[in-house]
């Protein structure tokens, strides 16, 4: 989780992502941040998201988008 938080911290450092979870619905992560995540979580975690998983609750907040990387990891 502390890396998945440092990957968002260097997008947005002003956002508390701890504790936010309202990151899609209150437009905290445009469409090129989530591009971005999408890189850097492959790169971070070994892990590509499929086109499928990439929804609103999925990257909402950190705790959802680390419990759909943990998922992922596993299916692996």
């Amino acid at each position: 989780m502390d890396e998945l938080l440092k990957i968002l911290e260097d997008m947005h450092p002003d956002v508390d992502f701890r504790q936010c979870d309202n990151l899609i619905k209150d437009k905290v992560l445009d469409s090129f941040d989530i591009v971005t995540l999408l890189a850097e979580i492959d790169g971070e975690f070994g892990v590509t998201i499929p086109v499928e998983e990439i929804t609103p609750d999925n990257f909402d907040s950190a705790q959802a988008l680390y419990a759909l990387i943990t998922r992922l990891s596993d299916d692996l």
